[in-house]
């Protein structure tokens, strides 16, 4: 399973506020909608990290 870090963000805070309801909209914490933002986004582009296995550590 992938380590989580936690780190602090700075975001506007009406960027914020609609996070937080679409977070609530689809039953998500807002940390859990802001995971999924950013895994979408970079599935999107391409970009996803590769996954490890328990052979490549």
């Amino acid at each position: 399973m992938a380590k989580k870090k936690a780190f602090a963000l700075r975001i506007n805070e009406d960027m914020l506020k609609a996070v937080e309801k679409w977070a609530a909209d689809e039953f998500r914490s807002t940390n859990g909608q802001l995971e999924w933002m950013l895994n979408k986004c970079l599935k999107d582009a391409k970009r996803s990290p590769k996954k490890t296995t328990s052979e490549d550590s």
